[in-house]
C-alpha cells in the first residue's frame, strides 16, 4: 500500500504546471493576449498592491464573501436544528431544501435581480442560497446520524431539551456541520466570481471584467490567483478551527 504523500509533495504538481506556463509564455508558445505568464502576473499583482489599486477591491471582495457566508452559514445551521430535531421541521424543510440543491444557484440570479435589483442585496442573497445548503445537509445528517443510545441515556438521566441540544444534538452536529461549512466557503468564493461581474464597481471580479475588456491576461490572472489564495486560506481556517472544536474525538479512542 502506498504511503501518504506529504504535504509539500502536493505541491509538486502545481510547480510543474507553473514552470511549464511560464517556459511556455517565454519563449512564445502562449500569446500574452490570449494568458499572460506567472512572472508578469505576480509582477502586475505587485505594482497593483503597491500603487494601492488593489486592497480596496480585494476589501470589497472579502466584504461581500465574508458578510454572506455568515448569513448563509445561519440560516443553513438554524434550520438542520428546527430539521434535525422535529419531525414536523423535517417536514416541512428538508422537501424544500432539497428543492434547491437541485436547483443551480446561477441559475436564481435573474429573479433574484428582479426582486433585488443588481446592487448589493442581490449579490450577498445569492451567495447566501448557495452556502446554506451544504451547511444545512450536513449538519442534517450528523444529528439524524446520533448515536440511539445517547438519546436514551439523555432520556433515562432526565435531561431538559435545552440540554439535551447543548450536551448531545449540538456536539453531535459538530463534525457534519464543518464539513458543511468547508464546503460553504468553497461555494462562497465560487459564486462571488460571476457575481462580482454584474454591475459591480468595486472588487476583484469587477477588475477582471475591466482587464478582459482591455485584453489585460495578466490583471485577470491575478483575480483568480487572489480568489483561489482566498478561498484555500479561508478553508484553512475553518480546519484549524474544527481541529480545536473537535480535538475531544482524539482523547475518546485513547
Amino acid at each position: 500500500m502506498p504511503r501518504p504523500v506529504k504535504p509539500l509533495g502536493l505541491l509538486f504538481g502545481p510547480v510543474v504546471v507553473l514552470v511549464v506556463w511560464e517556459f511556455a509564455a517565454t519563449v512564445g508558445w502562449v500569446s500574452p493576449r490570449q494568458l499572460a505568464g506567472p512572472s508578469v502576473a505576480l509582477r502586475t499583482g505587485f505594482e497593483m498592491l503597491v500603487d494601492g489599486e488593489l486592497l480596496p477591491h480585494l476589501g470589497a471582495s472579502a466584504q461581500r464573501a465574508y458578510l454572506a457566508l455568515a448569513i448563509g452559514v445561519a440560516v443553513g445551521l438554524v434550520l438542520a436544528l428546527v430539521a434535525g430535531l422535529s419531525r414536523l421541521g423535517e417536514a416541512s424543510i428538508d422537501g424544500l431544501v432539497q428543492i434547491k440543491r437541485a436547483i443551480p444557484t446561477l441559475a436564481l440570479i435573474p429573479l433574484a435581480i428582479l426582486w433585488l435589483g443588481i446592487g448589493e442585496e442581490m449579490k450577498i442573497a445569492v451567495i447566501a442560497s448557495s452556502v446554506f445548503v451544504p451547511v444545512y445537509l450536513n449538519t442534517h445528517a450528523a444529528l439524524r446520524g446520533i448515536d440511539v443510545r445517547y438519546v436514551e441515556l439523555a432520556r433515562t438521566v432526565g435531561l431538559s431539551r435545552t440540554e439535551f441540544l447543548r450536551r448531545v444534538a449540538l456536539p453531535g452536529a459538530l463534525p457534519g456541520f464543518f464539513t458543511g461549512l468547508r464546503l460553504a466557503v468553497t461555494m462562497c468564493w465560487t459564486a462571488l466570481v460571476v457575481l462580482e461581474q454584474i454591475n459591480a464597481t468595486e472588487g476583484i471580479g469587477y477588475l477582471m471584467t475591466k482587464a478582459r475588456d482591455y485584453g489585460q491576461t495578466d490583471v485577470i490572472v491575478v483575480g483568480l490567483v487572489i480568489y483561489a489564495v482566498l478561498g484555500l486560506c479561508s478553508d484553512l481556517a475553518v480546519r484549524l478551527v474544527e481541529r480545536k472544536a473537535l480535538s475531544w474525538r482524539k482523547t475518546i479512542g485513547s
